[in-house]
């Protein structure tokens, strides 16, 4: 142990003084009876002023410091100060334990346990009234506890006693003058502390027990109560929605009972070909294989297929020849805006802030990014239709069903956001649902690589980049490859007697491409698809050129057929037609139209026409694409003025113009509104039936109903069977201003 001489313990006190740490230490070491000073001896330590070295001188004379008791006495005093120390706390924190214990003590309690309190304190004081301090410090603590300041130097005990209980006098109860001094009261803390209390604390305990409150443990009663309850609803919730979700996914997984993870190949884990990752596998094949036809997954078909049943009496059922389309023309539907989506058809996928841009499929999967627009899609592919619309179809009298979808469904090339692959399996399952129900598919690519018209519909709204711009000619050879693969698919003997009609390109905007460039690739296609082995009729589009100027041009070319869309709504001049107008057009101007395109010495020669519907407004919403307006009140702002329409166009052009009633629900229709409709959607049938047949568009809506044959059939506004009509264009084209059908717009 190290020795130390008698000016040690003033060279340590200067130490700590001159750091500026805890004073009392220094307190403590001037009073070491080893160290004693005297007015001689500064020097050997920290030097003092005048007054202080004549308290010091002072102090020596009372000859406290020479009392060989005095050690002894002072010893137990540093124990109780280090305890002291060491239940200091910070008063922020104890300051609300402190009046929650009032609080929940009685006042006899209170007024006891401030009485021993007193008297604790009392019997400090006395103790510390042994250890005179030297003037500086003492008036510094007097300060700091609100004591009575005085200049009269070193006081008696009984003057200091005095002083100490007249203090006492103007403490508070509730913070006690312990916590003011910055200590803690030793009770109030639990845990280590309670063991370095200057008093008992389990007593103490023990006496706080009594005093607690009855409610208390009531209190807590009712809490763990009302938390058992709470736990109870969340696990029965919590039961009745795993059920739920078993359902629904024993609903849709069904093809997966007593399939392992196991047997999908590690490679094949989590891509389009795993039937676990899938949404929906009914009737879907989930055992894994990796064959392909034309490069194309036959993954989720079955390897047997029926072809005997028949759409109704009118036509025969699938495994025999159909005929000419002249004898017998098609009566179709359309399940638009399902592979391949549309803004107007499915305005729920579109509502998002305008300044998003959302206004096509390639925007929306661009803002879900691809793992949210991949569940979002195939969510809506696997709901919106179902097998039930195939049951509803062919109840609906109908015999051909036409299923846009669009390149992605094949293939996606860098910089796409589409989602890959997985619309070319419910495709694959619609033509089997379309089978079951004996109906002929029309598969129409709607989407080409570039965007073959800039329409929303193509996939990207905005530039045509299929055979025009720099990637031009990519794009059209790209387009050509995705049917050398589509073509090897469908020309197997699986959809010989079902895949009635090859759509190559839906609606190439003509009226901004070349022709002759149109025209040139059309002729490859076909060529490609019919080398390729499919026998069916390959369709095209006509450009929206106008039919008398297909006459003569790809000519003597078996089965390829000229589809054309016929809509009054999205004419600046006809729009304005009145219902009277609307009617006699399609019977005369539109009969008219297709009896010329059948007839080679005047028009292409066979003819379709896949698009048409009722509605005689612009006025669905997106119906002309996202924030654009509708003609009809005058608000379509397309940005080009050879198209835009910023003045009414409804047949009364004036402010009077008003979507509100082509909007309403058709149970609010006037019977005259209701009349017209369903005139207006027969003649169309009359007209069309002089080509290869029709197809409306489309099935359903999610909200316009005068596109939705669905929602034409709940209404009374289309036949209950296509070929069931009232109507006549012949003999039966009323005169509508004698009924003011005119008037109801």
């Amino acid at each position: 142990m190290p020795q130390y001489d008698d000016a040690e313990p003033a060279r340590r006190h200067r130490r700590r003084d001159s750091d500026g740490h805890r004073r009392h230490h220094h307190k403590r070491s001037s009073r070491d009876p080893s160290a004693k000073r005297t007015s001689t001896d500064r020097d050997a330590g920290r030097k003092l002023s005048p007054g202080a070295l004549a308290q010091l001188d002072a102090y020596n004379a009372l000859g406290y410091a020479s009392e060989p008791a005095r050690e002894t006495q002072r010893k137990p005093r540093r124990e109780k100060r280090r305890r002291e120390d060491y239940r200091a706390v910070d008063t922020d924190y104890e300051a609300p334990r402190r009046e929650r214990r009032r609080r929940d003590s009685h006042a006899d309690s209170d007024r006891e346990l401030e009485a021993r309190r007193r008297e604790r304190r009392r019997a400090a004081a006395q103790t510390e009234n042994s250890d005179m301090e030297y003037e500086p410090q003492r008036e510094r603590r007097h300060r700091k506890r609100g004591g009575i300041e005085d200049d009269r130097g070193i006081q008696t005990e009984g003057e200091i006693e005095k002083r100490r209980e007249k203090k006492k006098k103007k403490q508070r109860v509730v913070s006690g003058a312990v916590a003011e001094e910055g200590r803690a009261i030793p009770v109030m803390r639990g845990g280590a502390s309670s063991k370095h209390s200057s008093w008992d604390s389990v007593e103490h305990e023990k006496e706080m027990t009594k005093y607690k409150p009855a409610n208390k443990k009531k209190k807590r009663w009712i809490i763990a109560g009302v938390a058992l309850v709470v736990l109870i609803i969340i696990i029965v919730v919590a039961v009745v929605v795993s059920k739920k979700n078993s359902s629904d996914s024993s609903s849709k997984k069904s093809g997966l009972d007593g399939m392992s993870e196991d047997s999908i190949p590690v490679a094949a884990r989590g891509t389009y070909l795993d039937p676990f990752t899938w949404y929906d596998t009914t009737d879907f094949n989930t055992t894994y294989t990796n064959e392909t036809v034309g490069d194309l997954p036959v993954m989720g078909l079955f390897t047997d297929w029926d072809d005997s049943t028949q759409a109704n009496d009118k036509v025969p059922a699938l495994d025999k020849d159909w005929g000419a389309y002249t004898k017998t023309p098609a009566r179709g539907v359309n399940l638009g805006g399902w592979l391949s989506i549309e803004p107007f058809i499915t305005p729920s996928l579109f509502n998002y802030d305008s300044r998003l841009g959302i206004i096509d499929e390639w925007t929306l999967c661009t803002h879900l990014g691809p793992r949210t627009a991949a569940s979002t899609l195939e969510k809506h592919y696997a709901t919106f239709v179902t097998e039930q619309t195939f049951s509803e179809i062919q109840a609906a009298g109908l015999d051909h069903v036409r299923i846009p979808y669009s390149y992605w469904a094949v293939q996606t090339y860098d910089g796409d956001p589409y989602v890959f692959r997985t619309s070319w399996r419910y495709l694959l399952r619609a033509i089997e649902w379309a089978r079951k129900y004996g109906l002929r598919v029309n598969l129409d690519l709607h989407g080409l690589p570039g965007s073959q018209n800039g329409w929303n519909h193509s996939g990207r709204q905005g530039v045509v980049g299929w055979l025009n711009g720099t990637d031009g000619d990519l794009n059209a050879q790209r387009s050509l490859d995705i049917h050398d693969r589509l073509s090897k698919f469908f020309a197997q003997d699986r959809y010989k007697n079902i895949v009635a009609f090859y759509g190559l390109a839906n609606e190439p905007q003509m009226v901004s491409l070349s022709a002759d460039s149109v025209i040139a690739w059309t002729e490859k296609a076909f060529e490609l698809v019919r080398g390729n082995g499919y026998n069916g009729n390959v369709v095209f589009g006509d450009g929206f050129m106008g039919l008398a100027n297909w006459q003569g041009r790809m000519t003597g070319y078996s089965g390829l057929v000229l589809d054309v869309h016929q809509y009054v709504i999205f004419n600046n001049d006809q729009i304005v037609y009145t219902h009277q107008a609307k009617v006699n057009y399609a019977c005369a101007g539109w009969t008219e139209q297709a009896q010329q395109s059948m007839d080679t010495s005047t028009g292409y020669g066979p003819t379709m026409f896949a698009e048409w519907s009722q509605a005689d407004t612009d006025c669905a919403q997106y119906v002309t694409n996202v924030g654009w307006g509708n003609r009809w009140t005058g608000t379509y702002d397309s940005g080009n003025a050879s198209t835009e329409a910023l003045t009414p166009r409804c047949p009364a052009k004036d402010a009077s113009c008003s979507c509100d009633g082509a909007n309403a629900d058709p149970s609010a229709y006037s019977d005259e509104y209701k009349k017209f409709l369903r005139m207006f959607a027969e003649a169309q049938m009359v007209s069309f039936e002089k080509g290869w047949g029709w197809w409306y568009w489309t099935w359903d809506t999610e909200s316009a109903p005068l596109w939705s044959y669905k929602k034409g059939l709940a209404a009374g506004i289309l036949p209950e069977k296509s070929y069931e009509r009232d109507f006549n264009c012949d003999s039966d084209v009323p005169d509508f201003g004698s009924d003011g059908l005119d008037e109801t717009y």
